[in-house]
């Protein structure tokens, strides 16, 4: 009886491990275009706070940052804001901050 339980207890360790894997990949992407030509994908991962960033033909990792309304990401001279309306803005190098819409 020892065995059997062993052997029932190693599948329902595994099917949960499965199971969670599979919600660890749940995400979302989301590709802009902004009012200065700027184009850019965003993408989001359900156990990770960071967003993926392809700007420019780069990849970039942006860290959620303090925000009073909204989300607020940033990193390596690059800063993404949406705000709980959904209106999104970007500003990266040296640019100023510009108004972007999901495509």
């Amino acid at each position: 009886m020892g065995w059997h339980k062993t052997v029932l207890w190693g599948i329902t360790m595994l099917t949960a491990g499965m199971a969670r894997a599979q919600q660890a990949d749940a995400q979302t992407f989301r590709t802009y275009r902004c009012t200065d030509g700027t184009q850019f994908i965003v993408a989001f991962y359900d156990e990770d706070n960071r967003a993926f960033l392809q700007i420019d033909g780069e990849p970039v990792t942006l860290a959620k940052r303090l925000a009073v309304s909204g989300a607020r990401f940033s990193g390596a001279g690059i800063t993404l804001r949406i705000d709980k309306t959904g209106a999104t803005t970007v500003k990266h190098l040296k640019r100023p901050v510009t108004a972007c819409a999901a495509i």
